[in-house]
């Protein structure tokens, strides 16, 4: 790597720095960490003109709060007691400012699944984990994913084998420690789910501390035939992060995945979800809930990728917004021509909570095949007014009939969430958030 490109502007020359400090590491990769680097220096961060980012100032709002200067990343002392849940029996892999902490992390012994950090994998020469690494998320389209590519330190490797049912959910937890200093971290997750097996995956974003801090997380993955993957994401964060996280899935014959996204918390959150399914006979829903208050900022982008016959995708998303909160939904369904007798639909359902909460939705359907079944829609709204008068007249006070519709409202979400000791955890923030 030359570095003898000239970069767009100063937010561009901060993230080749940081790129340029991993250019040692990890050289069965080499190939693919200058594809993303040449990605970068040719389309850097997004600005705010582009189409997928006309709604999120995301760059802007790092130039201003962010340095991107490499940190010492001075750590003060963690207790695994501060990502635990009740109830919940997991394996588990923790990362503090993207680094990896075997003490806080419990791996399984099990011979049904590995869970290693990706840079052993890559070190290790795993066949899977060097055949599939980087071969979704394209760094060609998205800056950010370019830089992820370019430069990502550490992040998990999961392999569900054939035919295995792993016994307990993996449990991912990315925090940063921000009571020091300004965190960036850059992180990599590759999870293969063999044929006929059957994962689930719970991430948690969370941090300590005051200081400002930035997560640039991209996740790929594979679930061969017929395997299962449920994927569920709770951003929780109210310290100071700026969060990208980037997830492509790609779906064989007869898979079934199920991804569940629950943004509440955090200065700005975008998430990047994109399935393709390839191959006939498979299932898919999307499940999204965003509670935000404040002046936090939350912008799902999606894509569901049709390319075979026969398959189905369930796509809703539920947004309940106050103060002055911002929220961007865009969700593209694609079905290409051979991908006859799909059935793919789509929602976008908001509650506005106040006059300055704001939300910018886009649901988009391309079609080019003619006999499928396709729907989506969306809706912006308030309280019905008179639901409410007519929970006072037997007796419910106002806020606690404004808390049971907005809790009601979410419960569709909820209900599909498909273990139940992470459905209590989840509902739990939910009723202490809308006071219930």
């Amino acid at each position: 790597m030359t570095g003898q490109q000239q970069t767009k502007n100063v937010s561009d020359k901060s993230v080749i720095d940081l790129i340029d400090q991993q250019v040692g590491l990890h050289p069965r990769i080499t190939a693919l960490r200058e594809k993303g680097r040449e990605a970068f220096l040719k389309n850097g961060l997004p600005h705010n003109k582009e189409e997928e980012f006309k709604h999120t100032p995301i760059t802007r709002l790092l130039q201003k709060n962010l340095s991107l200067e490499p940190k010492a990343n001075k750590l003060a002392p963690l207790s695994a007691e501060e990502f635990r849940i009740e109830g919940l029996d997991a394996y588990k892999v923790v990362f503090v400012n993207g680094i990896y902490d075997p003490t806080l992390s419990s791996l399984p012994a099990s011979s049904d699944v590995v869970v290693k950090t990706l840079a052993d994998a890559v070190d290790d020469g795993d066949a899977l984990a060097l055949e599939h690494l980087g071969k979704y998320a394209d760094p060609q389209t998205d800056g950010f994913v370019a830089w992820n590519t370019a430069a990502w330190t550490n992040g998990v490797f999961i392999h569900a084998k054939r035919n295995a049912i792993v016994d307990k959910p993996v449990y991912l937890v990315y925090w940063h420690n921000a009571e020091k200093e300004e965190v960036v971290s850059v992180v990599r997750n590759l999870l293969v789910v063999e044929t006929n097996a059957q994962l689930e995956v719970f991430e948690r974003y969370g941090s300590s501390g005051k200081a400002g801090h930035f997560s640039n997380h991209v996740t790929e993955a594979v679930v061969l035939a017929n395997g299962g993957l449920d994927l569920y994401t709770l951003q929780n964060d109210n310290g100071q992060r700026y969060q990208y996280a980037f997830t492509r899935i790609h779906q064989e014959p007869s898979s079934r995945v199920n991804t569940y996204t629950f943004t509440f918390d955090g200065k700005l959150v975008r998430n990047t979800l994109q399935l393709a399914l390839d191959g006939q006979g498979i299932e898919s829903h999307m499940f999204g809930l965003y509670l935000l208050s404040g002046d936090t900022i939350a912008d799902n982008h999606t894509v569901v990728d049709h390319r075979q016959p026969n398959s189905f995708s369930n796509e809703i998303y539920k947004g309940i917004l106050d103060d002055n909160s911002k929220g961007v939904f865009n969700g593209k369904i694609y079905v290409r021509p051979q991908a006859q007798k799909t059935n793919a639909f789509q929602a976008n359902r908001n509650i506005l909570m106040s006059d300055s909460a704001t939300v910018n939705t886009k649901p988009q359907l391309e079609i080019w095949a003619d006999d499928v079944k396709c729907s989506h829609g969306c809706t912006t709204g308030q309280l019905d007014e008179e639901a409410i008068f007519y929970l006072q007249a037997r007796g419910i006070d106002k806020e606690t009939a404004r808390a049971m519709m907005l809790f009601a409202f979410a419960l569709e979400i909820l209900d599909n969430i498909k273990h139940a000791g992470l459905r209590h955890y989840i509902e739990a923030i939910i009723r202490e958030r809308l006071h219930q």
